[in-house]
């Protein structure tokens, strides 16, 4: 027996009617991105592996998918590498290129590519899919994509607020509840100074940033592992178990890291975002998390992260600022902040909960019934003036039986079917009928194009 082709692990394949509602979401946050002012880009696929590889911290090197050099590919390998199996250091040997992990890095490329061009501050939006070589599983793919919005050359906190304002205005168009989560990386730095781990930062944020995931237990027990000592790992735990409003919680802080001139400048950067997000109105719940890190090494300052509240999903959305990104590729000293909507888990939030409009489950708004070629010419014609006012039509390609032809309408959901006959064909019009209630009525294309919208 032939076996049935097949897709890889953590890649999907989505129908039309799935892509009505995808197109649904990309639609409705590059609606958003361009009313905050966000003009679009796009990158390739694949960047050289020397732009990706120490951008995202030792865990997300080992998640980038790298792709092999063309023809002889082993030709200049290191043999004892591969009799050893040293793939970390065999990989940059046998490729050159690999596919992109997120659209943050690309982009702070293209920035100092095409500087010359570019006029500061830069705000830019990119829709485009990534690739991780993750493990699969509910929420987590191995292809996915993102909508990511940045702005580059301001140091402004106002960017962070507005960007806030921008996550608020998408999910209360989507109808997701979210609770939106903020943290400064400054803050992470100062709790890392109070438990006596300064040069620890990077162990300690790894660590932290899967309480979520594993519990509190294991992130201890990592953190152990990590080399730090006992006595840091037992003052880490109350700074972790912060509790009360989001005023109490900014004031403990600010007390706790009174003596780091870090930590302070991360609380007082919190308190600016937070309070400019809350003088505007959200309708999202804002909330302060210390042990959101979001795990990446290039965040500086302040760390954005939304989860559903309806849905248990990992973040849905997430973000930061990061002062000196472009510094890795020569262009030192310039300040971004940028977030990033994660369109797949959205899509399946909005699966879970059915918060689709009626009018994502199909394209076609009206398919024209086929009684022969000259009521067929006649429909064409028809259509081509709904067309032009913007209603999306067909026609049954054959003059099948009536039965086969409404079964098709009520397979792919159409909401309303026009028939042609000799009447309609000298009077000019149609009978148009509605799928839903079953009404029927006679209009011209104008009239049915009035009614449709």
């Amino acid at each position: 027996m032939t076996m049935k082709p097949s897709i890889p692990k953590g890649t999907r394949d989505f129908s039309p009617a799935e892509m009505a509602k995808r197109n649904y979401i990309f639609d409705t946050i590059r609606e958003v991105f361009r009313l905050f002012g966000y003009n679009p880009i796009e990158t390739p696929a694949m960047e050289n592996l020397s732009t990706l590889m120490g951008k995202y911290g030792e865990e997300g090197d080992k998640l980038l998918f790298k792709i092999l050099n063309s023809g002889d590919f082993l030709r200049g390998a290191d043999m004892k590498l591969i009799e050893e199996g040293n793939c970390p250091k065999l990989a940059p040997q046998l490729c050159e290129k690999g596919l992109r992990y997120d659209l943050t890095v690309p982009f702070a490329r293209y920035v100092v590519q095409h500087r010359a061009e570019l006029q500061l501050p830069f705000k830019r939006f990119q829709i485009q899919p990534v690739w991780r070589a993750d493990r699969p599983q509910k929420g987590r793919y191995r292809e996915f994509y993102q909508c990511d919005a940045d702005v580059v050359g301001s140091d402004s906190l106002l960017n962070e607020v507005e960007l806030v304002q921008l996550i608020d205005e998408v999910f209360r168009r989507l109808k997701i509840r979210i609770t939106l989560k903020l943290n400064n990386r400054k803050v992470l730095a100062g709790i890392a100074e109070l438990i006596g781990a300064p040069d620890r930062l990077i162990d300690i944020t790894v660590a932290i940033d899967k309480i979520d995931k594993v519990g509190i237990e294991n992130v201890n027990a990592e953190l152990l592992e990590r080399g730090l000592s006992q006595e840091a790992v037992d003052k880490l735990q109350p700074i972790l178990a912060i509790g009360g409003t989001l005023e109490e919680r900014l004031s403990h802080l600010e007390d706790l890291l009174a003596e780091s001139e870090t930590g302070s400048l991360g609380v007082r950067e919190l308190r600016e975002v937070t309070e400019g997000a809350n003088r505007l109105g959200l309708d999202a719940e804002l909330d302060l998390d210390v042990s959101l890190a979001r795990g990446l090494n290039y965040y500086t300052g302040t760390i954005i992260e939304v989860k559903a509240k309806d849905v248990a999903i990992g973040s849905i959305t997430g973000g930061g600022r990061y002062d000196n990104l472009t510094g890795v590729f020569g262009m030192s000293g310039l300040s971004g902040v940028g977030i990033s909507f994660g369109a797949d888990r959205i899509y399946d939030v909005l699966n879970t909960l059915d918060l689709y409009p009626d009018d994502t489950r199909t394209a076609t708004q009206v398919m024209f019934v086929n009684f022969g070629a000259a009521e067929a010419a006649a429909s064409l014609k028809m259509i081509k003036e709904l067309r032009a006012a913007g209603i999306a039509c067909e026609i049954y390609p054959d003059a099948a039986k009536m039965k086969k032809q409404m079964a098709y309408a009520n397979a792919t959901a159409v909401p309303f079917v026009a028939m042609v006959g000799e009447t309609e064909m000298a009077e000019g019009k149609m009978a148009l009928k509605n799928m839903a209630t079953g009404e029927q009525v006679t209009v011209t294309p104008a009239e049915a194009a009035a009614m449709i919208r």
